[in-house]
């Protein structure tokens, strides 16, 4: 191995994406359930000659369904970091695929979080040189101890620097 692929020897790579806990199938099966039950619930109206209001039920599954849209489109956006001995990349890649890319040494960036008593990890951010970036912001305060601690031990291996044989 030459000392330059020392210096590219990747030390920590995660990828963060946020959860989803329905499927596009479940989800489709929950409107399909909505449906259901509107129909139910909107024929006596529309029996009774009230059928404006079988509309109205229609505009909840409408509202459910742009609901899920947004929330199937925002889910294709992730995170990213990449330690290596010499620098950390984080990138930030949005549902429309607009890629951010931050850069810092791994000696001079500070692991920065803010716990709080009850809820456990609220944010974990990089700071350096005056700039703060947050990172897992979707996370849940246990996958944000967790993402902090594996980068943490992580910084801490890339500040001992590169090892030569």
């Amino acid at each position: 191995m030459t000392p330059q692929s020392k210096f590219d020897e990747r030390i920590y790579v995660a990828r963060l994406t946020p959860h989803r806990s329905l499927t596009p199938a479940a989800v489709r099966r929950l409107l399909a359930f909505f449906f259901i039950a509107n129909v139910v619930y909107a024929a006596p109206f529309i029996a009774m000659g009230a059928w404006p209001v079988a509309g109205f039920f229609g505009l909840d599954i409408l509202g459910l369904y742009i609901a899920f849209k947004i929330s199937f489109r925002n889910a294709r956006g992730y995170e990213t970091l990449e330690l290596t001995p010499v620098e950390l990349v984080f990138s930030q890649v949005g549902a429309s695929g607009k890629r951010i890319e931050w850069r810092f040494n791994p000696s001079w960036v500070r692991l920065e979080q803010e716990i709080h008593e009850e809820f456990g990890a609220q944010r974990v951010a990089l700071a350096s040189r005056g700039r703060s970036v947050e990172i897992g912001s979707f996370l849940g305060p246990e996958q944000k101890a967790e993402l902090a601690r594996d980068l943490s031990k992580a910084l801490a291996q890339a500040r001992q620097g590169v090892r030569f044989a």
